[in-house]
């Protein structure tokens, strides 16, 4: 049988002092809070008090760290999946407020909409569904658990509310460790909920 329900859950804080924007960078590790933080959305998943059969995450250190908590809990092995990870950003590496000061980096940023300085937002979104769709229908009679990134949760988000794509990065509702749960009735999904159960932690090096 499909899942019931299917839950998005991000990444907890990470070990960032250079506050660089990590991207899909390796060796970007959860922070003692993060891992904190990750068993707190794992704990809030179980306080549903309903049954999780599916478990999968995007292969960047980060989320695997932040399933960890799930595992224990469930007793589910994550499964990697490449369509739920970081998008691609030429920034990637480097501080944003510094990057975005210097004129030789204006170019990337002249269509807003794709946008120009990474993956296109519809990419994104595509790929995030095919994902969501594999692990409903491969679910055995409960809930899935993907955990992911902000921006590939806030633009499946937008994407299922039939909002437009393009936005400020700064206005995201997608906080560390938070949880964005949906359902599917036939082949459309509906946002039902959202939570953060451990809504601390400092947000850097996210765009």
């Amino acid at each position: 049988m499909p899942a019931e329900r299917l839950h998005l859950v991000r990444h907890g804080e990470v070990h960032n002092p250079h506050r660089l924007l990590y991207g899909r960078l390796p060796h970007y590790r959860l922070s003692e809070d993060g891992r904190r933080m990750a068993r707190a959305a794992a704990e809030y998943v179980e306080g549903l008090d309903r049954p999780v059969s599916s478990l999968h995450c995007s292969p960047l250190e980060r989320t695997q760290e932040s399933a960890a908590p799930f595992t224990e809990i469930f007793g589910l092995e994550p499964v990697l999946d490449e369509r739920v990870i970081e998008p691609t950003n030429v920034f990637e590496g480097t501080r944003m407020s510094r990057s975005l000061r210097d004129p030789r980096n204006w170019w990337h940023l002249r269509n807003p909409s794709l946008p120009s300085w990474g993956e296109p937002y519809l990419s994104i979104a595509e790929r995030m569904e095919d994902a969501m769709n594999s692990a409903w229908d491969e679910a055995d009679d409960g809930d899935a658990v993907i955990v992911s990134h902000q921006a590939p949760i806030w633009i499946t988000h937008l994407h299922v509310a039939g909002l437009r794509l393009r936005h400020d990065p700064r206005t995201r509702r997608c906080a560390l460790s938070s949880v964005t749960s949906f359902e599917r009735v036939g082949d459309v999904w509906r946002e039902i909920g959202y939570a953060e159960p451990a809504a601390a932690g400092v947000d850097l090096g996210a765009v």
